[in-house]
């Protein structure tokens, strides 16, 4: 039973990933449940800026910078979790790239006022990684993830590389690396036989080698920080490997910004792991994730939780 009486739902918690940022994110949500206006204002002051008042008022093009995307992501999240946490039953979490921050702090890992300097310096350090040496990523689609390797390994030559950046579903793949070898893998995909393949806008090449700068300065920020056991596992985007404690926890971090996001594997562990009683409850804005999970696991329970209204039905069901 839940401290309000209520019983627990057996849940797999999934947090977004930078990208389901918007103006607005995240207003309906304070005004309505102090929990999560209490979540905004911790940000707020962990950070020394309004971050809410440019989740909520803008503007889009200031919101949409790594440095602040990341953070206002994370906030988002964490206060919906704040709210539903009463009925929640966790047997597993996942988080997409900076979602894993979501996820430990979900978990008591971090707390919000250090997870939140964390993304903060995360996205700057990624920001002037990509600022030294220029990079680019674009999303395969319509095409496997093993002819997807094949393209970049083909593609990356004369010190260029390309490489899968985010494998998010059996026909969805993100390739990252340097523009030359990321253009001419999305050519060799495109002969391969995907559907499309859709340069993103972004100020670097996440989770690729092109990242090693901004790794080595996020190792030093981890070192310094606070950082406890998770109170349930995590899936580590790293290794698709379920973490249940600190020293693990972190060595998964620091390997991430430079490795792949394993998002298929990392779901096919927590179904396997936590059975078809549990179902996923995607916490934050935007429903990119619950999508994902209708590609990988067919049939499954999946909910998303980033408006108010629907936190209030979820609750109301959940009563």
């Amino acid at each position: 039973m839940g401290k309000y009486g209520r019983e627990m739902v057996k849940a797999a918690l999934v947090f977004p990933g930078q990208g389901a940022q918007r103006v607005g994110m995240g207003k309906d949500l304070a005004d309505r449940f102090p929990a999560a206006c209490e979540i905004f204002e911790a940000v707020d002051d962990a950070l020394g800026v309004s971050l809410s008042h440019l989740m909520w008022e803008g503007p889009e093009e200031e919101l949409t910078l790594t440095h602040n995307a990341q953070p206002a992501i994370l906030a988002h999240s964490v206060a919906v979790h704040a709210v539903v946490r009463p009925v929640l039953d966790p047997q597993a979490g996942a988080g997409h790239s900076l979602g894993e921050y979501s996820a430990y702090t979900a978990a008591d890992s971090l707390s919000v006022a250090d997870a939140a300097r964390l993304v903060r310096r995360r996205g700057e350090l990624m920001l002037e990684a990509g600022r030294s040496r220029a990079g680019t990523m674009a999303a395969v689609l319509g095409l496997s993830t093993q002819s997807v390797e094949a393209a970049c390994r083909d593609a990356s030559i004369n010190g260029q590389v390309a490489v899968p950046a985010n494998i998010n579903a059996p026909d969805q793949t993100v390739i990252s690396g340097d523009p030359g070898a990321v253009s001419r893998a999305g050519e060799r995909c495109r002969e391969l036989g995907a559907k499309r393949v859709l340069p993103l806008k972004v100020s670097g090449a996440f989770h690729s080698p092109l990242m090693e700068p901004a790794r080595q300065g996020l190792e030093r920020e981890l070192d310094r920080t606070d950082f406890l056991d998770p109170a349930f596992p995590i899936v580590a985007n790293a290794r698709a490997a379920a973490v249940c404690d600190r020293e693990s926890a972190l060595g998964l971090l620091r390997e991430q910004l430079t490795a792949p996001v394993q998002w298929v594997r990392c779901m096919q562990q927590i179904s396997a792991s936590t059975g078809k009683q549990t179902a996923f409850v995607e916490l934050g804005p935007g429903k990119v994730l619950a999508g994902l999970l209708k590609k990988i696991l067919p049939g499954v329970r999946a909910v998303s939780l980033g408006e108010a209204d629907d936190v209030v039905a979820y609750m109301e069901e959940a009563a």
